[in-house]
């Protein structure tokens, strides 16, 4: 088998925009807000075939946008978020597979969120945007898998809330969903997790510039977004892989040069992932989106019953938890495994022994490739089989 570095890229490619729920036919939410007109920025990447049963919903993280593969331009310097994964001969094969991925609403790459137009006023929703949940980025998802005439999605996949986002259309539209590909999530974020989506909020909250959200067109709350991406990007790696990585290493290696502002090599390191992110995201969705995450719960509505949420759910899965993610344990995998097998359905679990703590969904590695790819080989044998029958 070819590395990833050997296979071919999903090439140039362009972002698309869906819109739907135009006045007075507004998506109600699950606050019972109601939502509308709504855009979801997506891409594509393959073709979906004559009998449409080989499409494949990505689905991105906290950070993430619907550029999952390919580059928009030749001179690009980065390619999509999981263009390692995505593209010809890759886990999900563009040759072989039509992969839909969208920007969630709430988002702020394309898709209707706290920076864009609140109709009703002519300037940007900022803190009147509506609460959104990640069942209200499902939903809103299934308007834009039904415009390509989808009846049944060979597979939903992703990772972190990516992952969540998955496992939540697995029970929300049992019918359309033929796998679950479920990587580095729970059924419910820690205490812990929460705690630290808190503490980058409050950085965010306590810029000057914040102004209650309402800072579009005036100076952004630079300073408060750039630590809250601190803050979280810690909890992405692992103790390991950041001593390996960095260690105790000084930018400047002279002692005579230490003062009160010198740099070890991580703090350097942590600073410039703030300044990237500031470039890109806004700091409203930074906090609509990690209250998301807070919120889910797929046992809440079930008296705390995991086995029971998944109950009605048609879905194959396959869960993957990594050893050293301990913002998403193995434990929290686990559980959804287990829950699984009480509810009587087909799942196959793998913890992946790493050392690149929750990020390993994202960076290269033999074995997620391998078992994405021999997962959804089987799924597309199986569901042909089935039709054919």
């Amino acid at each position: 088998m070819n590395s990833l570095s050997e296979k071919k890229s999903a090439g140039i490619v362009k972002t698309e925009y869906f819109t739907f729920a135009e006045p007075p036919e507004e998506m109600i939410l699950e606050s019972g807000d109601r939502l509308g007109p709504i855009t979801l920025a997506y891409e594509t990447y393959g073709k979906l075939n004559d009998d449409k049963n080989n499409a494949i919903l990505i689905e991105h993280a906290l950070s993430g946008s619907a550029h999952a593969a390919g580059k928009h331009h030749p001179d690009d310097k980065y390619p999509g978020w999981w263009d390692e994964y995505i593209g010809p001969g890759k886990p999900f094969d563009s040759d072989k597979y039509f992969i839909i991925c969208s920007n969630v609403i709430g988002g702020c790459s394309g898709s209707t969120g706290p920076a864009s137009i609140n109709p009703a006023t002519g300037r940007p929703y900022a803190l009147d945007f509506p609460m959104v949940t990640i069942k209200d980025m499902v939903n809103a998802q299934f308007h834009l898998v039904k415009s390509f005439g989808i009846k049944k999605l060979l597979a939903v996949a992703g990772g972190s809330m990516g992952g969540m986002q998955a496992l939540q259309w697995s029970v929300s539209y049992p019918e359309m969903v033929n796998s679950c590909i479920a990587i580095a999530t729970s059924a419910y974020l820690s205490a812990q997790g929460i705690a630290f989506n808190e503490v980058g909020r409050q950085a965010i909250f306590n810029d000057p510039s914040w102004n209650e959200g309402n800072y579009y067109g005036k100076d952004v709350p630079a300073a408060g977004l750039s630590l809250a991406r601190m803050i979280g990007h810690i909890t992405y790696l692992s103790e390991k892989h950041m001593h390996e990585k960095f260690g105790r290493n000084f930018q400047d290696t002279s002692k005579t040069s230490r003062r009160i502002n010198s740099e070890f090599t991580v703090e350097s390191y942590l600073h410039h992932q703030g300044i990237k992110f500031v470039e890109r995201f806004d700091a409203n969705s930074y906090v609509y989106i990690t209250r998301a995450i807070d919120y889910f719960d797929m046992q809440e509505d079930y008296s705390g019953d995991l086995a029971a949420a998944f109950e009605d759910a048609n879905a194959n899965y396959l869960i993957i938890s990594f050893t050293t993610d301990w913002l998403y344990p193995s434990d929290s995998a686990k559980q959804i495994v287990k829950a699984l097998r009480v509810s009587g359905k087909n799942v196959n679990y793998t913890d992946i022994v790493t050392d690149n703590g929750h990020d390993a969904f994202l960076l290269p590695g033999e074995l997620l490739e391998k078992n994405i790819t021999n997962f959804l080989k089987s799924q597309y044998s199986r569901l042909q089989i089935s039709e054919d029958n």
